[in-house]
């Protein structure tokens, strides 16, 4: 679905992303994983629009969309979320969501003045739609509440519900699990499954939580210093010697050193 072609994003003299080359496949989950600093969510905003790359091509369904602002993008289908969640504080979950679906005609003055039954029905429609995402991700108790009161955990199933309002070809998502309790964890990865198995939603995810990352994905891509070091599946990347010493050897090496002496 996403073909990266010989991608890179200059910030003065630092390559944050250096001729990186990648495919995303269709109706699968793939893994974006790294050290800190490894380019991972600058490839991110270079693919989702937020940066204009420096060099490079991003196709989607082999048409060119490289540099195109985050809102064509999203006409397109191609939605991201973020490490910390966007939600709108003042409003209640239900209300979230039936902001996402774009050209409503309530939105304008004409529309609201003299289109009122057509506003009424669509209205009607985007709050069905809304009622179908908050059962299908099981948060039903918290539909009414005002967002800004919700848990890490619940803004998180927020900003994945909001990608179910509109009709998304593939979801880029960065840190879904950061600060979630496991627990939440467990049924946020529910979620993105029941989505990819059962909707066809293609994922490519950024997560340093290799037992979600195991538990997920169809393939694992692997980012160091602005470069692909390698891809395959969770294991195949965990049993990789690179991998191990760019990215688990470091930590490993730092909690030994602070391990205290027996």
């Amino acid at each position: 679905m996403i073909e990266v072609q010989n991608l890179s994003m200059q910030f003065g003299g630092v390559h944050a992303v250096d001729d990186v080359s990648l495919t995303i496949q269709n109706g699968k989950i793939t893994g974006l994983i790294g050290p800190n600093g490894a380019g991972k969510t600058t490839l991110f905003n270079c693919i989702a629009g937020h940066y204009k790359p420096s060099a490079g091509k991003v196709l989607l369904d082999g048409d060119e969309i490289t540099g195109l602002p985050p809102h064509e993008l999203f006409e397109k289908g191609v939605l991201r979320t973020f490490q910390i969640a966007h939600e709108f504080s003042t409003l209640t979950v239900r209300e979230n969501l039936m902001m996402v679906p774009g050209n409503q005609v309530g939105e304008s003055l004409w529309g609201a003045w003299f289109k009122r039954g057509e506003v009424r029905a669509q209205e009607e429609k985007v709050r069905a739609r809304a009622d179908e995402v908050i059962k299908f991700l099981e948060i039903s108790h918290v539909a009414d509440e005002l967002a800004g009161n919700l848990s890490g955990g619940q803004k998180k199933l927020l900003e994945l519900g909001r990608t179910m309002m509109t009709d998304a070809k593939i979801v880029f998502l960065d840190e879904v699990g950061a600060g979630v309790n496991r627990t939440l964890l467990y049924t946020l990865g529910d979620a993105i499954l029941k989505l990819n198995k059962e909707l066809g939603y293609t994922f490519c995810m950024i997560e340093h939580d290799m037992d979600f990352i195991g538990r997920l994905t169809d393939t694992v891509i692997v980012m160091a210093e602005g470069k692909v070091l390698t891809e395959g599946s969770a294991s195949e990347v965990m049993a990789n010697e690179q991998v191990i010493e760019a990215y688990l050897g470091r930590g490993l090496k730092v909690r030994e050193k602070k391990r205290p002496a027996a």
